[in-house]
C-alpha cells in the first residue's frame, strides 16, 4: 500500500509540474518571460503609480520594451528610470524604451526602471489588478496583471503572503 501511495503523490507532483508555471505570474512571449508583475497602492489624490517586473530574455538577440498601455488606471503610462546624479535622486521618462540583453534581463524595481502610470484616474487599492499590454520591438505585445499590493511595499509578494493575503515586510 505505501508504495502505491508513494507512485501516487509522485505522479501528482509530476503533473503539477508540467502544468503549472514556474511562477504564477510569469507570463511568456516569444524568448521572453515577464516575471511577478506588481504595483503598491497610493495614497488618496495621488495622480501616479509605480508598476515594476522582471523581463528574461532566453533568445540570441536583444529585444527593447518600447511602451506600457494600462486603460483601466492611466491613459498616459511611460517607462522611467530612478538614480541618484551628484547626490540628487533624479527621474526621467525612457521614451526610447528599455533594451533587454540577449541572454539577460532587465529588473523593473523601486529606485531604478520602472513603470510609471501618470494621471491616475482612481488610486490604486491593495488587492487590485493592473491589466496592461507591453509592446516590444520584435516580440510584440503581450497582456500582464499588476497585483497591487500594500502602500509600503518594496518587493513582489511570494506565494504564500499572496494565499494569505499579507504584505510584505517593510
Amino acid at each position: 500500500m505505501r508504495t502505491y501511495l508513494i507512485a501516487f503523490f509522485a505522479g501528482l507532483v509530476s503533473i503539477a509540474s508540467a502544468v503549472l508555471p514556474a511562477n504564477a505570474g510569469d507570463t511568456k512571449l516569444g524568448d521572453l518571460t515577464i516575471s511577478q508583475p506588481w504595483s503598491r497602492a497610493t495614497p488618496p489624490g495621488a495622480k501616479t503609480g509605480g508598476g515594476y517586473l522582471t523581463i528574461t530574455n532566453a533568445g540570441k538577440v536583444p529585444d527593447r520594451l518600447v511602451s506600457v498601455t494600462a486603460s483601466d488606471v492611466s491613459n498616459n503610462v511611460q517607462l522611467h528610470e530612478m538614480g541618484v546624479a551628484n547626490g540628487v535622486m533624479t527621474m526621467r521618462p525612457l521614451p526610447d524604451g528599455v533594451t533587454v540583453p540577449a541572454g539577460g534581463k532587465v529588473e523593473f524595481k523601486p529606485g531604478g526602471y520602472h513603470v510609471m502610470f501618470m494621471d491616475l484616474k482612481t488610486p490604486l487599492k491593495k488587492g487590485d489588478h493592473i491589466k496592461a499590454t507591453l509592446t516590444f520591438e520584435h516580440a510584440g505585445h503581450v497582456d500582464v496583471d499588476f497585483a497591487v499590493g500594500g502602500i509600503g511595499q518594496t518587493a513582489p509578494m511570494d506565494m504564500k503572503d499572496m494565499k494569505m493575503g499579507h504584505d510584505m515586510p517593510m
